[in-house]
């Protein structure tokens, strides 16, 4: 006699997604439904709902949790709050990067279905919010420090300049074929130096330009 689902424990988020992430890398493609999906993996479609409402949800879910689980390893390192600025941000790239290789087949399936690349940014939605909201952070912090208003940064210029920044890495990651992806490591470090000191000590005209280079570079 079959088991009732009164009985059987509930299912949690992270399990859903986990299902999920392991249909479309046995399947290589998006269930064409909840329900193709919920069959697939025993589950009730009702269980499902209790999270997400649709696919694109939780395709959107998979990246906010990416975020998350980057922030809450962040957070446990004791160290972290003091550093600098720069370091901060360096070690949030380091550390969303090797969350990002733990489940590179899924990101790149992701990013790369139907030969979207990076166009396909309506998943993205949630995570674009999350890093522009961690780097107006920083700079609220910066600018609170200093004196004088004329040397304060502007949250929004920087905050965007952060997400094209980190579209720019992540088509470069996508790429990487080194061992242990250090190439990915030494673009990261570069980078956020260069864009650090350019925005630091270079006229606001020329910050826009640097963000209309990197904005060209990873959507060319």
């Amino acid at each position: 006699m079959a088991k009732t689902r009164t009985k059987a424990k509930k299912i949690t988020e992270d399990e859903i997604i986990a299902l999920y992430m392991d249909y479309v890398l046995e399947h290589e493609t998006v269930p064409k439904s909840i329900y193709k999906l919920c069959k697939k993996n025993s589950i009730e479609e009702a269980d499902f709902y209790r999270f997400f409402g649709s696919i694109e949800g939780i395709q959107k879910e998979i990246w906010n949790k990416f975020y998350t689980n980057t922030e809450s390893l962040l957070l446990k390192n004791k160290e972290y709050e003091g550093f600098t600025n720069k370091d901060k941000m360096l070690t949030f790239f380091f550390t969303f990067f090797e969350m990002m290789t733990l489940n590179r087949s899924y990101v790149l399936f992701a990013l790369q279905e139907n030969n979207g690349g990076l166009k396909n940014m309506r998943q993205l939605k949630g995570l674009r919010n999350h890093i522009k909201g961690f780097a107006t952070d920083l700079i609220d912090e910066g600018n609170a420090e200093k004196n004088s208003k004329i040397t304060q940064h502007s949250p929004t210029l920087f905050s965007e300049g952060a997400w094209l920044q980190f579209l720019f890495v992540l088509k470069f990651w996508m790429k990487d074929g080194s061992p242990g992806f250090e190439k990915t490591d030494m673009v990261i470090e570069k980078s956020i130096n260069t864009v650090f000191d350019v925005f630091d000590n270079t006229p606001l005209e020329n910050v826009i330009d640097l963000g209309k280079f990197l904005y060209k570079e990873t959507f060319a």
